[in-house]
């Protein structure tokens, strides 16, 4: 914890399982075993010894987007608040703002408690090191008492004024007796189990909790409570040991214990805790029992159950997005605050939720996948847009608003470095930008990007701006030939023999609609516009097409009446395989291994340009998905003959 937003979502998401197991521990008070009641405090124990929102989770309550809304309303800062640590760690710049002097102000009161505790227990040492040891008397009875148990022993010590005995130290423990009285033996009894199961520790870990904690008054009543079950515990083992009436006499010892002032001090152990808390440990010996043996295994299933969802949380998946719920900024600031906090785990997931905040112009969904550096640039459009009376959206840059329907594709995606992939993202859109639509044509918008891991958050980045392109009809997913190529060529017989290679990556978005219809046509689908921030891409089409250019004088050209290609993938130092046959009357195909070959009668003044067969294939995203050929053999043939044996190879630059 560095500020004091990161200790506000540390302990509220502590409060937030601390009623949860007050609750739980009410409603089996009478059924679960001491030990159960004093165990389940370790679920608490782990959330305030791990870092709250760690991954992006949550525990019970979205807490993250509160306190981050909280954040944005008093400081107007729209940065993400992580705590890299479950202590409070002193900043190394001096404060600048009140929100930094209250941290300093925290910080002060965590050192102060742990200070006085610190001395509390160094004076108490000292007055042990000055003590009277045990007489011989006691010092037998204590040996028999713990060879009676099997238990272990440690020095013992006589000290005037102490209320009753307790056990002090955790690495040279120290048995201290009051002076006067004998300490009755199961008094002894007591004791020896706390050092048997090392109980001294558990108190300082509780301890060291109330002083992180210290302005949390519902951690500090869980602390009592659990040092008073960790005593019932101890109280239980005891039961466990006597029989009869030695029981009765135990819970009578205990009550006159109910009046003692003696406050137990860090690094001790004690049968005596407080008179309430003693009251409150007779009524658990009245309800002793040997529990069944199946309770156990009870107890360890109920504490699974717990434990689980608590420990490792809730990932964020959806932003709050519900315009009109509160007042407009506050509106807004809640959805951005939401946004932060909803973490797009995987790169696949920044993709999509990318190209949706495209289709959709939702300043959230960009919020959701944005690097923090553009959060504030983000708000304060949306802010704008809202004073102006206007929907709270983000400027896309699109120029016309997208064709949802149809969706969106990913393209040529490539590793760009260490957790870091550069990619394109294509959409289409649902007219024409100048208005003068064209049949038989469709307009596409495309954008560079670059989606790298911010910390946790995978984010993007735009490479490029908007820019549009007027295309065949086609499918998104089977390649848009208008749009940029991995390119490879080869030059022979005044022509340059060129293979586009596009990849196309997608994550499934279908969503299947109930209609009435649905019984004869069968059920529609449609997009769906939501992101999926841990989404993972289902899969990858490989597409290539062959054009040939022309490169020669006219007279040349006019010679050439029949032209074809046949080409094959192809790695670097494999041996050339046979190629099908693109002579006459070859016609053309393709296989699913990327082979291709075409064969076409030219047209009188056909153009430079001349393109040829095309193909592809899809399979599952793997490991493999983002190779590309290393280079492809390829086959020309002029006028029927085979004219040229090539090997392609992939121009520098990129997709293109």
């Amino acid at each position: 914890m560095g500020d004091i937003w990161a200790f506000l979502l540390q302990t509220l998401t502590a409060s937030g399982v601390a009623v949860l197991l007050l609750i739980i521990k009410a409603m089996f008070r009478d059924k679960l075993s001491p030990r159960w009641q004093f165990a389940v405090w370790g679920i608490l124990g782990i959330i305030l010894l791990l870092p709250a929102g760690f991954f992006g989770r949550y525990v019970l309550f979205n807490w993250p987007m509160w306190v981050e809304a909280l954040k944005t309303a008093l400081t107007g800062s729209y940065t993400l608040t992580q705590v890299t640590a479950p202590i409070p760690l002193p900043s190394v710049f001096p404060p600048a703002t009140w929100w930094d002097w209250l941290y300093w102000v925290y910080l002060l009161g965590v050192l102060v408690l742990l200070g006085r505790y610190l001395f509390s227990y160094i004076r108490l040492r000292q007055v042990l090191r000055t003590s009277t040891p045990a007489d011989g008397q006691t010092m037998a009875r204590i040996q028999t008492t713990a060879e009676q148990y099997h238990l272990p022993t440690c020095k013992a010590v006589m000290v005037e004024g102490a209320g009753s005995a307790f056990l002090c130290g955790v690495f040279s423990p120290v048995l201290v007796l009051p002076a006067g009285p004998q300490t009755d033996d199961k008094v002894l009894l007591h004791e020896l189990l706390h050092l048997k199961y090392r109980d001294v520790i558990w108190g300082l870990v509780i301890c060291l909790l109330r002083c992180i904690h210290w302005c949390n008054p519902l951690l500090w009543y869980c602390a009592d409570q659990a040092g008073n079950d960790l005593e019932s515990l101890c109280d239980q083992r005891v039961l466990e040991r006597l029989e009869g009436e030695e029981r009765r006499e135990y819970g009578r010892i205990l009550l006159s214990m109910a009046n003692e002032k003696y406050a137990r001090a860090p690094g001790t152990s004690s049968a005596s805790n407080g008179g309430k808390n003693i009251r409150q440990r007779i009524e658990a010996i009245v309800r002793f029992k040997r529990y069944p043996a199946g309770m156990a295994l009870v107890s360890v299933c109920v504490a699974i159950i717990l434990a689980a969802p608590l420990v490792f949380g809730t990932q964020a998946v959806n932003v709050y997005n519900e315009a009109g719920r509160l007042s407009g900024s506050a509106d807004i600031d809640l959805s951005l605050a939401s946004a932060r906090t909803t973490w797009c785990t995987t790169f696949a997931g920044a993709l999509d939720t990318y190209a949706k905040s495209l289709l959709t112009s939702s300043g959230s969904y960009r919020a959701m996948c944005a690097p923090l550096r553009q959060q504030g640039e983000i708000a304060r459009i949306m802010h704008e847009r809202q004073e102006e009376g206007l929907w709270p959206t983000w400027d896309t840059g699109l120029p016309i608003e997208p064709d949802q329907s149809e969706g969106y594709c990913i393209y040529n995606l490539e590793p760009a470095g260490e957790n870091a992939y550069k990619a394109l993202v294509a959409l289409k859109l649902s007219g024409a930008p100048d208005g003068q639509w064209k049949e038989n044509t469709m307009y596409m918008a495309y954008q560079q990007i670059l989606v790298q891991k911010e910390a946790y958050r995978w984010v993007v980045t735009e490479q490029s701006g908007i820019q549009t392109v007027e295309a065949q009809e086609a499918s998104l997913r089977w390649g848009i030939r208008e749009l940029p190529s991995f390119v490879y060529s080869g030059i022979a017989e005044n022509f340059r023999v060129e293979v586009c290679y596009q990849k196309t990556f997608v994550v499934d978005n279908t969503v299947q609609e109930n209609n009435s219809s649905g019984w004869f046509f069968g059920p529609s689908t449609s997009f769906d516009t939501v992101p999926k921030p841990n989404a993972q891409f289902d899969e990858v089409t490989h597409n290539q097409w062959t054009r040939c250019i022309f490169l020669g004088s006219e007279e040349e050209k006019a010679a050439i009446s029949h032209l074809g290609t046949s080409i094959i993938p192809l790695e670097e130092g494999e041996e050339r395989p046979y190629l099908q046959s693109a002579g006459y009357g070859s016609g053309g195909g393709s296989s699913t291994s990327g082979e291709d070959w075409a064969s076409m009668r030219l047209d009188p003044g056909w153009g430079p340009v001349v393109p040829m067969g095309g193909g592809g294939s899809s399979n599952a995203f793997g490991k493999d998905s983002f190779l590309l050929p290393d280079c492809y053999a390829a086959d020309l043939y002029i006028n029927g003959e085979k004219a040229a044996e090539l090997t392609l190879r992939l121009q520098e630059g990129g997709a293109q």
